[in-house]
């Protein structure tokens, strides 16, 4: 048997973090025993799918690695096949038609919430004469249910689920307007489509108990289903958008690589004994349905942006940086910065990566530890960097700044060195002079090493930034 499983989003919004890691468990679950994964667009509710979320789903999914088989398959334009399901079920005496007006519908949920049933439709039309329906109304189709015994599913992740079939509605497969519901859309879909395997929220659980009564009444063998527990925000409530509940979009804008957001969301409720990082290959040799677990995962900024360091520190600068570009046009000020990079200034940044990448959580963190590359002359200070550079370290700034002139060749060590020996002469303490060269020379009180800064920057803008912020006095600098 091949392994089929499907991703099958609704394009009424972005690809949240939730959606994305069912699309990983589903991918990684089919690709691990040389199956296949569908995506399927359910876009019934025409009101609300839109173009932009279709696209935004897509966009997610290719930018976080996760590759689905054949084309997207969407599921309004199958409700041709879903209708001849239904009227299939009608033939075999498995469904029939309700005429059951609004008002009455209304009546029958209004009375089953004040009796505290959990079952609203009181069954009416369920072995009527179709004769005796009133005039002028359409009618649905409903499934005739069992009314007694339980519907079972063996769940992969949530073991034995039981219901009492007396508390289940015969539920509507086709509207009075002849449009497919989303029960009956999403059985026939799954059955055509051959998927083995459903890989979905627990959200989705009470939908498991009505969709199986749709393929027993159709004689359709049940695909194993797997109902993976939602992501909790890191309180044990529901996710918020300040517990992170956003759009993969916008972890690619917040600098996240996504082979460490796929890292991350392989491990929110999924383990596999004390490991924390894998490679691709190895989520897709190890990842199976038992090591889920059945309480709700919960998300964990701090250690998304650990895990993301950990990625960029391994990363080879080339890729870093590649990495950078393909972000850069999500970002405010991006189209800025790409027009600044010109072959040189990509040079100086990938000479300067193993100290920006260093301390970096997020490529954020890379761009904005960069900035001094991208800043143009003078360079503007921040208020710590204004605050520092008073009159004596100005003219502390023009005398190591001739000591700098002599220095050829002109490296992070001979720099050093000759920064050194400047401090050693004048009793001072190498802080004391460098603090001052980091504030000319990035507009910053925090960078790189001073040293690298000053190999990356190169001799002639090195002294230019040095000579914009330095005084004409002629006074010997106080240090110390």
């Amino acid at each position: 048997m091949t392994v089929v499983t499907r991703f099958a989003p609704s394009p009424t919004g972005f690809l949240h973090i939730g959606g994305a890691r069912t699309a990983l468990f589903n991918w990684l679950y089919a690709r691990g025993r040389g199956g296949k994964m569908f995506l399927r667009v359910e876009d019934t509710d025409r009101e609300r799918s839109t173009q932009a979320a279709i696209d935004a789903i897509l966009d997610g999914l290719t930018w976080l690695g996760i590759a689905w088989d054949g084309e997207p398959i969407y599921q309004f334009a199958r409700s041709a096949r879903h209708r001849e399901a239904a009227e299939q079920l009608l033939a075999a005496g498995r469904a029939y038609r309700c005429y059951a007006t609004p008002e009455e519908l209304a009546q029958m949920r209004e009375a089953a919430r004040r009796e505290g049933r959990s079952k609203l439709y009181d069954g009416r039309w369920r072995d009527r004469d179709p004769r005796e329906a009133p005039p002028g109304v359409k009618p649905a189709i409903r499934l005739k249910a069992p009314l007694t015994g339980e519907t079972v599913i063996e769940d992969a992740v949530q073991g034995r689920v039981v219901w009492q079939n007396e508390n289940l509605d015969d539920l509507v497969l086709l509207r009075s307007d002849g449009t497919p519901t989303y029960m009956l859309a999403v059985v026939v879909d799954d059955h055509d489509m051959g998927v083995t395997h459903i890989i979905r929220g627990d959200d989705h659980l009470t939908n498991a108990a009505r969709q199986k009564q749709i393929y027993d009444g159709l004689g359709w063998s049940v695909p194993v289903m797997a109902h993976i527990p939602l992501i909790h925000g890191p309180d044990g409530s529901k996710l918020s958008k300040r517990h992170g509940a956003l759009g993969v979009d916008a972890y690619r804008a917040m600098g996240y690589l996504p082979a460490a957001l796929r890292n991350y969301l392989v491990r929110l409720g999924w383990s596999h004994g004390d490991q924390e990082i894998f490679s691709t290959q190895e989520m897709i040799a190890a990842f199976d349905l038992p090591q889920i677990g059945r309480s709700p995962a919960r998300f964990d900024f701090a250690k998304l942006e650990n895990l993301n360091g950990h990625y960029i520190r391994q990363s080879a600068d080339a890729d870093l940086l590649a990495a950078i570009e393909r972000v850069l046009p999500h970002l405010a000020d991006g189209a800025e910065l790409a027009a600044k990079l010109t072959p040189q200034l990509r040079q100086q940044w990938l000479a300067a990566m193993p100290s920006l990448k260093e301390r970096a959580k997020t490529l954020l963190d890379v761009i904005d530890g960069a900035r001094f590359l991208l800043s143009g002359r003078p360079i503007r200070l921040d208020d710590k960097a204004d605050a520092l550079l008073t009159p004596d370290a100005k003219a502390l700034l023009g005398a190591v700044a001739a000591e700098l002139d002599a220095v050829d060749p002109w490296t992070a060590e001979t720099t050093e060195r000759a920064v050194r020996s400047f401090a050693e002469r004048k009793g001072a303490k190498l802080g004391a002079v460098a603090q001052p060269l980091r504030a000319a020379l990035t507009g910053r009180t925090t960078s790189p090493g001073i040293f690298e800064v000053l190999a990356v920057l190169g001799k002639a803008e090195s002294l230019a930034r040095v000579a914009d912020q330095a005084t004409s006095a002629k006074l010997e600098p106080r240090v110390g």
